[in-house]
């Protein structure tokens, strides 16, 4: 198998699962727990808070363990509604992950808030002066923005858009999960509020995220239970998966770290790749390429095909990619990232995602490049003899 759809889901870091080993088997206390047995588990979820504090430049106690980024989502737009229940007004993007998208359309069905969203530029970028003239002082709660974009890779400016939020007295939600350990995310000192992560999209497993919270910034919780991550998300914690995760985030940093000095490797892989294809295959736009990406993601549109059926054909020859975002695969409505870009219907329907990681190599690569080839021939082809 050649594995290309790294924004659906990584392959385990092997040094995560062994991570993880101990507390699946010896390990199992309750962290909550007062005797001496649960006093490794206690350490274990620690360090993993110090390990994601690291990562994203914060302090431990601003980092709370989730089940993913959709729940890390869904709790800081719905703190922001209870906390402010005068501010009936949020701000998001024609491109977000549906888990932002549909909390914010659930509280306008059940709770009339109000959403403005922005458009994008070809590029996939929004106008921050857009954003300026949306936000409406002293009625916007929130405005939430996606970090990278989950199938273009695009990178929006969540820096400068958070300082616009924050000066007009808006709280600043990103959904950051398709940048984890792509790209550096440095929160001390930011205009930040809030930010989700999910470990399953760099080599951690699933059912793990983190929710940051800034200290300065209040939060109703989402879960109400027991005092756990300090009152603020109920529940037993996953001590397995928590110190899978901040392995992965040690991990993460490492590779980020690495940078400073050496080339991008992943980033070479998907250029390379980008190179290639359009170069051996006429007709091939890449969608989102003229704005910063993150450097593992290509979302190509090949003219003359079907994304559904390239994807097919490229799965029978072991060859994983998507046609758009793994959460959308079974549906038949076109990308509304794509759409929100301005795509016709069928120009989304001829782009495919492919998405690097670092366990991806160059002979895989190239294998894979020799199969698009194929396969865009024989969708051509196809396509061309149907009356």
């Amino acid at each position: 198998m050649i594995y290309l759809d790294n924004n659906a889901t990584t392959q385990l870091d092997p040094a995560v699962l062994e991570a993880m080993l101990p507390f699946l088997k010896d390990h199992f206390a309750n962290p909550s727990s007062a005797y001496s047995a649960a006093k490794p588990v206690r350490k274990a979820v620690n360090l993993a808070r110090e390990q994601a504090a690291a990562f994203l430049d914060c302090d431990p106690d601003e980092i709370i363990f989730t089940s993913g980024g959709t729940e890390a989502d869904n709790a800081a737009i719905l703190s922001a509604r209870r906390l402010y229940p005068e501010k009936n007004h949020f701000v998001t993007c024609a491109a977000e992950h549906d888990a932002i998208t549909n909390c914010l359309k659930s509280l306008q069905s059940t709770d009339g808030i109000e959403i403005t969203s922005l458009s994008t530029r070809p590029d996939g970028t929004i106008d921050l002066d857009e954003l300026r003239h949306a936000i409406r002082p002293g009625r916007t709660a929130m405005v939430t923005l996606m970090m990278a974009n989950n199938e273009t890779g695009v990178i929006q400016p969540v820096t400068a858009a958070s300082e616009i939020a924050e000066s007009s007295g808006a709280l600043f939600h990103t959904d950051a999960v398709q940048a984890a350990a792509k790209i550096p995310i440095r929160l001390r000192n930011s205009s930040i509020h809030s930010l989700a992560l999910s470990g399953h999209k760099f080599h951690a497993p699933k059912g793990i995220g983190i929710l940051y919270i800034n200290r300065r910034t209040a939060f109703h919780p989402l879960l109400t239970g027991g005092s756990q991550e300090n009152q603020r998300r109920a529940g037993t914690e996953n001590p397995a998966a928590i110190a899978a995760l901040g392995t992965a985030c040690q991990l993460g940093l490492q590779h980020l770290d690495s940078l400073t000095s050496n080339p991008d490797p992943v980033a070479a892989l998907r250029d390379h790749f980008e190179q290639q294809i359009t170069s051996l295959i006429e007709g091939v736009t890449i969608n989102g390429s003229s704005a910063p990406r993150t450097p593992n993601t290509s979302n190509l549109r090949i003219s003359g095909t079907e994304a559904a059926a390239m994807t097919l054909l490229l799965d029978q020859k072991g060859v994983c990619i998507s046609a758009g975002s793994a959460c959308h695969s079974g549906s038949h409505h076109i990308s509304p990232v794509l759409a929100a870009m301005g795509l016709s219907p069928s120009e989304a329907r001829q782009s495919l995602r492919i998405s690097f990681s670092r366990f991806s190599t160059l002979t895989e690569t190239n294998t894979a490049i020799t199969h698009f080839i194929s396969a865009t021939t024989r969708i051509r082809s196809l396509l061309t003899s149907t009356p």
